[in-house]
């Protein structure tokens, strides 16, 4: 039986959630504990609204919850390039992390594309 595992969505943003969670622990510094702590929240977000969504798949609750993933999935790509900028997050961790969360958003986009059309 299909799940909310088997979206691609849900799978890149489980991948971004993870890193994120992993660089928390090993780049987390005082300075930038809000920074943190807020991508933390927002990755987490993603992918638990794409699953929260998906058991209510058959009624206009999940495209809600859809809308919720993509605008979490923008505060995600948002703060991950403000980590960048800032030397937070090196570059040659940030550079392929930034580039999955603007796969993320463009996945959650084409999902709310397709289920806009029931």
């Amino acid at each position: 039986m299909r799940d909310h595992k088997s979206l691609v969505a849900w799978q890149v943003s489980n991948q971004v959630a993870r890193e994120v969670l992993r660089l928390s622990r090993t780049r987390w510094r005082p300075s930038a504990s809000a920074l943190f702590h807020q991508l933390q929240r927002a990755s987490l977000s993603v992918q638990l609204n794409i699953a929260e969504g998906y058991a209510l798949y058959r009624s206009q609750r999940f495209r809600y919850h859809i809308r919720i993933a993509y605008g979490s999935a923008v505060e995600t790509t948002e703060l991950l390039e403000l980590a960048a900028a800032e030397r937070i997050i090196p570059p040659l961790e940030s550079a392929p992390l930034v580039e999955s969360a603007h796969r993320s958003e463009r996945l959650l986009l084409g999902l709310l594309h397709k289920v806009g059309e029931r």
